[in-house]
This record gives structure tokens, sequence and C-alpha cells, in this order.
């Protein structure tokens, strides 16, 4: 049986090349990179010019990175430790509605634990904050604003560059989760006015457990991981010096390929859509038709459950997603559609197609010939119809 991957924005494969990059630091050169003797310094000179390759993608010196376990620490690292060496400053932060629970998560634990206030901004339709809404809620205690680059269930964009200008006009700090973003658009952090971002390795095409955290000279942080004076005393541990090689070589790939792979992506996912827009009544693309991430099709079939289609399709060879993987088991519609305005009975009827470089169109004509026959015989089952 064919089996076709549409779960990308969950996690990618690790490249060959990434693979090759890594080997050597796991048997050979094994060194602790925080070592003196030779061994360690080879480790060193890896991390360091690993750091180099992510600063230069990113538009910044290597010093403003900062390596962590993954996109979730880096998260938490920025909203934590932003807050906790502001409380001087004031006890209130802004995000929005549709965050990653990696950011969601922090925010209602500084509510909890640190007595701040936190607003969450609502979204239109489409998945986009208001501007005007975010200037109203600022406020003089404001010392963060926490809004994610793109979408990693429906991949829409958020402006984030009018939003680190609001930011900067008001002294406040602005992170932004770019997770999904990294590697499928250019990311400038400078040219944005970013203050701290966070990046992970395992959505492009890299290793799992390394990420970075982009943190901007001045920035005032207070870091909640203590030992050794690891990552210029900004995050405690000894480094994963083989994820971290996989990481910038993963990051060097995307920024090589990413104008075509960008092209292929928005090939593939027209194609999907049209092609199961022509065949099945009732369907509906979820977040913004256009300003999204190339690779990311969230669509929504009336009378049906997300799961059972999820299933169905997994017996066909086919894996994608009701969302993302980090709710996987919940019961309750995706947080993201619901602050979408999406009716219940759409939201849970939503499926996540999220591509990669190595799909082809043979895997949508795949794709397209599977799905509509699986989606007509749920639609009969169901007593919505």
């Amino acid at each position: 049986m064919k089996q076709i991957y549409l779960d990308h924005n969950a996690t990618t494969p690790v490249r060959k090349e990434v693979l090759d990059a890594m080997t050597p630091y796991f048997s050979e050169e094994y060194g602790n990179a925080s070592s003196v003797y030779s061994m360690g310094q080879k480790a060193r000179h890896a991390v360091e010019e690993a750091r180099e390759v992510v600063g230069n993608a990113l538009g910044t010196e290597a010093a403003d990175i900062i390596f962590t376990s993954g996109g979730t620490e880096s998260d938490n690292f920025a909203i934590k430790g932003i807050a906790m060496a502001n409380l001087s400053k004031g006890r209130h932060v802004i995000t929005s509605s549709v965050e990653h629970l990696a950011v969601l998560g922090p925010c209602r634990f500084i509510e909890k634990e640190l007595g701040f206030d936190a607003t969450y901004l609502p979204v239109d339709k489409y998945g986009v904050i208001d501007l005007n809404k975010l200037k109203d809620s600022i406020r003089k205690d404001t010392v963060l604003i926490s809004i994610m680059f793109a979408n990693n269930e429906t991949g829409t964009l958020q402006p984030v560059k009018e939003i680190a200008k609001i930011a900067r006009e008001n002294k406040i700090y602005f992170h932004t989760d770019a997770v999904q973003a990294l590697g499928k658009m250019p990311i400038d952090v400078e040219e944005l006015g970013i203050d701290a971002c966070s990046f992970s390795g395992h959505k492009v095409y890299g290793p799992k457990g390394i990420g970075a955290l982009y943190l901007r000279k001045g920035v005032k942080i207070t870091p909640f991981q203590h030992g050794g004076h690891h990552e210029r005393n900004k995050r405690a541990g000894t480094e994963n010096v083989p994820g971290i090689v996989g990481f910038a070589k993963a990051i060097e790939i995307a920024q090589r390929d990413m104008q075509k792979n960008d092209a292929c992506m928005k090939r593939l996912t027209k194609k999907m859509w049209d092609g199961l827009n022509k065949q099945l009544k009732e369907i509906y693309i979820n977040g913004h038709p256009e300003n999204r991430i190339s690779n990311t099709l969230n669509i929504s079939f009336r009378y049906i459950e997300g799961e059972s289609m999820v299933l169905n399709f997994d017996m066909k060879g086919i894996s994608a997603s009701t969302g993302s993987a980090c709710t996987s088991g919940s019961l309750d519609p995706s947080h993201v559609l619901t602050a979408m305005a999406v009716p219940p009975e759409m939201a849970q009827g939503s499926v996540r197609f999220s591509f990669g470089y190595e799909n082809t169109e043979e895997d949508v004509d795949y794709c397209l010939a599977e799905i509509p026959p699986i989606i007509e015989r749920l639609r009969k089952m169901s007593p919505l119809c």
C-alpha cells in the first residue's frame, strides 16, 4: 500500500544530509563542548559554527542565538523569563487566542503563579488579530506581547512586522513563536524588529529535541534552568552537540531550497484543494486563503468527525491530522478554529494536510482518488446528514 505523509507541521523526517552531519558527534567527536582539552574544543567549535549558521539565516549575530531543547522550551523561556525579569515594570502580557499551547500554557502559568494579567486577543474569521485591538489592549504595566508568526493548524500569518512596531513604540518586548514559519519563508529578526523568537529543529527536517531562542541584546530575561554557565549563562545544561549540528544543517538546506520548495508547496496545496472542492460538496478552507504558509491546508468537511476521517485515511496509507499533535486525544474542538468562530460541528470535522518537499503531484493524485469515496461513505453513515 502506498504511504503518503501529509503531517509535516507535526514533525518531519531527518534529511540524509542532516543525519550525515550529525553522525560523527555521536561516536567519534563525542567530547563535551565545555571541556578545555582538544576533543571538547572540537565540539565547541562545531557548536559555534552552527550558531553562526543559525544567526546568519535569521539576519542576526551568532551571540543572539541560545540553543534549547525545542520550540516549547523556547516559548516557556521567553515568556516566563521576560515576565520574571520585568516584575518591577509591570504584570501584564498580551497574546492571542490562537497561540500554540506552548505559549498559552506559560501565559496561564504567570497569571496563576506570578499574579500577571493576560489579555487573549480575539481573531477574525481568518485567524488574524486586529492591530487596533492590540493597541487598545496595551496598558502602562504591559511588559510583553507574544503573537505567533504562522499558525500551526491553519498556516495563517500574523502581521508580525506591524506588531513589532507597535511594541517598540510602546517600549514593550515582542516575542513570536516562529516554529512553523522557519524554513518556509524568510525571517530577518532585525528587519522585523523582533525581540525574542522561538524555533524548533524537527519542523525543518532536523532532529527532535533541539531548538533555539533568538534574544535581542539588551532584553531583560531571567533564566529558569540553572546549573552550569552554558549558553552564555542563559541556559544551563550540557550542549546537545549532534542536535545543534543537525539543526544548523537543516536550516542551511531550508534556506538554500526555500524558493523552490515554496513554489512546489503552493502547487500541491492548490491541486489538493481544487481537486477535493471539485468532487465534494460542503467543504471549507480554514484560515486565510492566501496569507498563510504555503504547505498548509486545513479543511472542514461538513457532517463528519475529524478523527474518523484521519483513521480512514490512515487505512489507505495517508497520514494527516485533525490539528496540533500536541492536542491529539482531546475530544474538544480545536481552540484555534473555535476562536475563528468556526461552528463546533465544522471544527470537529476539520483535517489538516501539511505538505513537505518530498511530496509529489502523484501523491496528490492518489489522495484525490482515495479521499472523496471515504468522505462520501462516512457521510452516509453520519446521523447529521
